[in-house]
Order: structure tokens, then C-alpha cells, then sequence
């Protein structure tokens, strides 16, 4: 396959050539007419302008050639070059979407991911205050529970006490009912003495 580098080539040299035929063909016409003219022959002065007209039609018509394969050459470089340009803004176009869907793909990843993180923050956040609650609860019944105890604790504080005093007052009581008994046992004792000794003197 021949390169644009080489047709470019071979088309400039073709350019080349033809117009250098077109200017042999006039300049050859004019020397014509200049030899007619200096030989002053009639003949050869009418022989002398037909060439010349002939060979400037000819150099015309290389030239219009020369002009209209130009154009149309120019003609084929601008389609190709549209064709060129059309393909390289459709691969940018390409590159552009495909970078558009990449840097979609990454804003939706992203926000997806940060989506999950928010959820997983409002469901721990969720968890902590539910654990918070737990425990102030938790808090609340101790202390409810230690508050009772201490009730407890000083209510039988008060009846140990009342114990501890009953205790005394019993052992008050008792130290009283002895001696009590120690002198109802004296009596007693003296009292069955008095008996014995007047039974005693009975017998007598």
C-alpha cells in the first residue's frame, strides 16, 4: 500500500512536469513566432502563429488539466482530512464517554460507599444510645436497689437496737428478779425457821 508521503510525492512531480511541458510549449511558440518574424517570410509568419496558437491551447489546456486535477486532488486531501479529523473527534468523543462513565462509576462507588458508612454510623449510633439507655436503666435499678438497702440496712439498724435494749432491759429485769428471789427465799427460810422453833417449842 502506498503511503500519503509517496502519493504526495508522485502528485508534485506530476505537477511539475506538466507545467514545465506547458511553459516548453510556450516558450517554443514564441521563438517560433521570433524566427518568423526575423526571416520575414509571409508563410512562415502564418505557419509561425497557427503553431503558436496551437501550442498556447495546448499549454491552456495542460495548464486547466493541471488546475482542475488540483482541485480536485486539494478536494480529495480535504475529504480525507474531514474524514481524518471526523475519526480522530469520534475517538475523542469515545474517550471523553468512556472517561464520563469512568468518573461516573467512581462518583456513584463513592457514594454508595459513603451511603454504607452513614448506615453503618446511624446503626451503631442507634446501638450506643440503645446500650446508653440499657445502662442508665441498669443505673437507675441499682440505685433504686441500693436505696432500698439502705432502707433495709437502717431499719435493721433500729431493730438491733431495739433488740440490743429489749436485751438490757431483760437482763435489767432478770438481775432484779434474782435478787427478788434471793430475798423471797430468805424470807422463806426464815420464815420455816420461826416454824421449826415453835413446832419445836410445841413438843416441849
Amino acid at each position: 500500500m502506498t503511503s500519503p508521503a509517496a502519493t504526495s510525492v508522485t502528485r508534485r512531480r506530476q505537477r511539475s512536469t506538466r507545467l514545465t511541458v506547458a511553459v516548453a510549449l510556450l516558450v517554443l511558440a514564441a521563438v517560433l513566432v521570433v524566427g518568423a518574424v526575423v526571416a520575414s517570410a509571409l508563410a512562415l509568419v502564418a505557419v509561425a502563429a497557427v503553431a503558436a496558437v496551437v501550442l498556447g491551447a495546448a499549454a491552456t489546456k495542460i495548464t486547466h488539466t493541471e488546475l482542475v486535477t488540483s482541485r480536485r486532488e486539494a478536494n480529495r486531501d480535504r475529504a480525507a482530512q474531514a474524514k481524518a479529523y471526523e475519526a480522530i473527534t469520534a475517538e475523542r468523543i469515545a474517550e471523553n464517554r468512556a472517561h464520563t462513565e469512568h468518573l461516573t462509576g467512581l462518583v456513584e462507588q463513592t457514594r454508595a460507599d459513603r451511603e454504607k458508612t452513614v448506615a453503618e454510623l446511624e446503626a451503631a449510633l442507634a446501638a450506643a444510645h440503645q446500650r446508653a439507655a440499657e445502662a442508665m436503666k441498669s443505673r437507675a435499678e441499682e440505685a433504686r436497689r441500693a436505696a432500698e438497702a439502705q432502707i433495709e440496712t437502717a431499719a435493721l439498724r433500729e431493730r438491733l437496737a431495739e433488740a440490743e435494749n429489749r436485751a438490757a432491759e431483760a437482763i435489767v429485769r432478770v438481775a432484779e428478779l434474782e435478787q427478788e428471789l434471793d430475798v423471797v427465799r430468805a424470807d422463806l427460810a426464815a420464815r420455816s425457821a420461826e416454824n421449826a422453833a415453835w413446832r419445836a417449842a410445841q413438843s416441849a
